[in-house]
């Protein structure tokens, strides 16, 4: 039973996160709140933009606001899965030569993939175990990682080449996925006093810790989401189907597969964790509203017309949000 004074200090605490965070970062405020949210639902976030946009300042600003473990990644392609998770090497104790297990930079709290199209799809895999998972097999052994854990990856969607698309499978492990625009005229403004005047960018210290993030989620899963809406949910993701009743014209037309489970598990998680952040006592549909696309936007693949076409999926996204119904 989650009292009220748990749900008090956890909405206090990420609070403090969330300004801790924009002391440091200009703009940016619904990809904040994506990452907030994919941490609150024990989830991972994909982010996406063209490089300089502080992508790789968010997390590391997250992590020193968290006082948690940061762990950086730069995905090549000559990156090995070995790199990643580390490795069984020998060692020579009292005249005898063991192996013993050397973890890889995976083991940390918060882990920036920077770049990860850039690595072959053997070291994306790498991932995959740990996003779902949390544990990390190597060999016959299995390890657990420590939580709070979120795997932050980052991508750019101008410069292709070179690049290996993230395998369907991988990218459904990503909670969200948040596209992170270029600044406006007064937050570039804003960018350029904050890293040239006075000491530039100064990290800020640890507001919350570990415990307050796993209260936090405790207080999420308790929030009530009614059946209505979650029968809306459901009729949304469906809808992203082709061959399903609810699915629009469009989408019967130009989608090869839409989302997946998951997607349902994404929204009703992530519509929880919106309610938290605002401050509400239960989901209501603007709290779908805010997660329907960073939830789905990844999860839609198009046909072979829908590529040569050209078409977008926010565009899709928007069928289908316009064509159901929330009763």
């Amino acid at each position: 039973m989650i009292t009220d004074t748990e749900i008090d200090d956890a909405y206090a605490t990420f609070e403090r996160l969330r300004e801790a965070i924009e002391t440091v970062m200009v703009g940016h405020e619904r990809v904040i709140r994506a990452v907030l949210i994919s941490l609150l639902c024990r989830g991972n976030v994909l982010l996406e933009g063209v490089p300089g946009l502080g992508k790789t300042l968010l997390v590391r600003t997250l992590a020193a606001a968290l006082g948690l473990r940061f762990s950086r990644i730069q995905f090549t392609p000559d990156l090995m899965p070995a790199d990643i998770v580390g490795t069984d090497i020998i060692t020579e104790e009292d005249g005898h030569r063991r192996f013993r297990f050397a973890p890889g930079p995976i083991f940390a709290n918060i882990v920036l993939a920077d770049e990860v199209n850039r690595a072959t799809p053997k070291t994306q895999s790498a991932l995959l175990e740990a996003m779902e998972e949390r544990t990390v097999t190597v060999g016959s052994n299995t390890y657990e990682l420590e939580e709070p854990y979120i795997v932050l990856a980052t991508q750019n969607p101008i410069e292709m080449e070179g690049t290996y698309p993230l395998p369907e499978a991988q990218v459904d492990r990503f909670l969200l996925k948040a596209n992170v625009p270029f600044p406006d005229l007064d937050e570039l403004i804003e960018i350029t006093t904050r890293n040239t005047d006075g000491e530039g960018i100064v990290l800020p210290g640890s507001v919350a810790s570990a415990a307050d993030v796993l209260t936090a989620r405790k207080v999420v899963r308790a929030i009530p989401l009614a059946a209505g809406l979650r029968d809306y949910i459901a009729r949304l993701v469906l809808a992203t189907h082709p061959e399903s009743e609810y699915a629009p014209g469009r989408v019967r037309e130009y989608v090869e597969y839409g989302a997946s489970p998951r997607a349902a598990i994404a929204m009703v998680m992530g519509a929880k964790a919106h309610a938290f952040l605002s401050g509400e006592p239960n989901v209501r549909p603007e709290d779908i509203e805010a997660v329907f696309h960073p939830a789905l936007l990844h999860r839609i693949i198009l046909n072979f017309r829908g590529e040569a076409e050209g078409v977008r999926i926010p565009d899709l996204l928007a069928d289908v949000w316009e064509g159901v119904p929330i009763v």
